[in-house]
């Protein structure tokens, strides 16, 4: 893969800070959104990537975010769509506008951002797009109401876009993380060097863009081998 532009949504913590991190270490030109100017500033200065700070659940900034891509690397080859949020609460108890702020999020934010991206990609004949799922989004859980219906949404959404832009040798990628050890949802203390870091979903992130551009992985899910070990 030669140098290419990337934008990635949630790109100054967890597995979008890894992500962003790889690709400029590979070469690449990267634009990121984040929330908070703190983490963003952080990530920008590690690694000279273009931080921005937007929210995907906000059309407006949406605009902005590709008008910025456009202005800083005149376009987008690879749209990463990483940001998200999380809500877990037992059925009988869910609080149904925090559900639909998730799916704001994590849904309908996805949505818009490359409902703007897939004319640039048209118009130039290729490109990739990265949908970060979850395993959630293929086995129901205890209190997953909200958040595993947002991943399986993404899931099924990734379909749709496979059927309509491999035609345009557009390649569309979900990938399906199991527990990955982030501060991601505000939770600590999840140390166990045995489960998934951050850095594992970008490497395969970055491996599935580096396949030939004739070949795709359509989903891929990736679990720690043995998460149960404890050192």
């Amino acid at each position: 893969m030669g140098p290419r532009r990337f934008l990635i949504t949630g790109g100054s913590q967890g597995i979008g800070a890894a992500v962003v991190a790889m690709a400029r270490q590979a070469g690449h030109q990267v634009v990121f959104t984040g929330r908070h100017d703190d983490t963003i500033e952080q990530v920008a200065g590690a690694t000279g990537a273009f931080g921005l700070r937007a929210d995907s659940a906000i059309d407006d900034e949406n605009e902005k975010t590709v008008e910025i891509c456009q202005t800083q690397m005149g376009g987008i080859d690879v749209l990463v769509n990483n940001a998200a949020s999380w809500y877990d609460a037992a059925i009988g108890e869910l609080d149904v506008d925090a559900m639909r702020r998730l799916f704001d999020s994590n849904v309908f934010g996805m949505v818009d951002l490359t409902n703007r991206v897939v004319p640039l990609l048209k118009m130039q004949a290729g490109g990739d797009i990265v949908n970060i799922a979850s395993t959630s989004g293929a086995k129901g859980r205890k209190l997953g109401t909200a958040y595993a219906a947002s991943k399986w949404a993404v899931r099924g959404i990734s379909q749709c876009w496979q059927a309509e832009l491999r035609p345009h040798s557009i390649r569309v990628i979900s990938i399906c993380p199991s527990e990955v050890q982030t501060r991601w949802g505000g939770r600590v203390g999840r140390n166990n060097p045995n489960k998934l870091y951050a850095t594992d979903i970008a490497q395969t992130i970055m491996a599935a863009l580096n396949m030939p551009q004739r070949a795709m992985w359509p989903e891929l899910s990736v679990f720690a081998t043995n998460p149960w070990k404890e050192d």
